[in-house]
């Protein structure tokens, strides 16, 4: 969830307290997105204008292209994405954006009034959002796992879909790390609170980048296991406040053939008090910092193992 200035938070919880039924007037025709037997639905709210339904609409089909970079479909039966306008002092095109739960999982963006498609698509909020679609909920515990799942593949999926190059992904992934490490050490990972935001995204992503290399290594990937995951249980979780814990997501995750990543990643990250080492993942990855920013190594495994990960590819996989 992108996290929002104060007054504007207030602002948007009234508008959701009122629900769906607070826009069914003003709501434009809805359209169904289709991919491997899955829906997305999106709908347009408070705008009068055809050609701009049209723009956000497109916007909304270049992001959920996107997002079908991970294992080619969507990854529930069905699910809802609602963008609606406001008029925001935040300079972001997307000032706000929340996946919701409960009666259905509804993505919710918040669109600032005249956003261009070029500031649409540079933003990242969108593609973020619906990342949380690839995962149960997993309570205030597992908000890192949660969070954390988002804030990686939102650079990861716009890089294979051609929305930032693999470069700008990985700086922004690295960029990324230095604001939760920057953050310092304090409570454990999975009993943080708000004021420490970085470093439950970033920590969080750095969890996920983990367990990708080590999948990785043994021929395997994080978009496998989510995808087996999507397969055999996750429409059956995703709704369900109740029916995940992070642990148990992380378990299932190693019964479905990660053999004891994810948990043994979950333990150490949860009790965590400070930013993790990403030293080791960086050396795999061929990845090096100093004054002038991120290097890349030329060395043939580490750009095999980069371009693995955010190389293009296709968005669409027909089943």
């Amino acid at each position: 969830m992108r996290r929002p200035p104060r007054l504007f938070t207030i602002a948007c919880a009234l508008a959701l307290l009122a629900g769906p039924r607070a826009h069914a007037d003003d709501a434009g025709p809805a359209r169904t997105l289709h991919s491997g037997g899955n829906v997305l639905q999106v709908s347009v709210e408070g705008v009068s204008d055809p050609e701009r339904v049209t723009l956000l609409q497109r916007w909304l089909a270049e992001c959920a292209d996107a997002s079908l970079t991970a294992f080619g479909r969507y990854p529930l039966r069905t699910a809802r994405v609602r963008i609606r306008e406001i008029d925001s002092r935040d300079p972001s095109p997307v000032p706000w954006g929340q996946t919701r739960r409960g009666d259905g999982v509804a993505v919710l963006l918040y669109v600032r009034r005249g956003a261009s498609l070029e500031q649409l698509r540079a933003d990242w909020t969108a593609v973020h959002e619906l990342s949380h679609l690839f995962h149960p909920y997993l309570g205030r515990e597992g908000r890192w796992m949660a969070e954390g799942l988002a804030s990686y593949y939102q650079n990861v999926l716009r890089a294979r879909a051609g929305l930032l190059t693999p470069e700008q992904a990985w700086r922004q992934l690295d960029a990324g790390f230095g604001r939760g490490r920057r953050v310092g050490a304090g409570a454990p990972l999975d009993e943080l609170g708000r004021g420490g935001t970085m470093r439950v995204y970033w920590a969080g992503a750095a969890y996920w980048l983990e367990a990708d290399l080590a999948l990785r290594a043994r021929g395997l990937d994080l978009d496998t296991l989510l995808s087996r995951y999507a397969a055999c249980c996750l429409d059956a979780t995703a709704d369900d406040m109740d029916a995940m814990t992070p642990q148990r997501f992380a378990a299932e995750l190693d019964r479905l053939g990660g053999d004891g990543v994810f948990v043994r990643l979950y333990r150490r990250y949860a009790s965590a008090r400070e930013f993790p080492d990403l030293s080791a993942a960086y050396a795999a990855l061929g990845l090096d910092t100093d004054a002038g920013g991120l290097r890349y190594s030329p060395e043939a495994d580490a750009v095999r193992l980069r371009t693995a990960i955010m190389g293009p590819r296709a968005s669409r996989e027909r089943r």
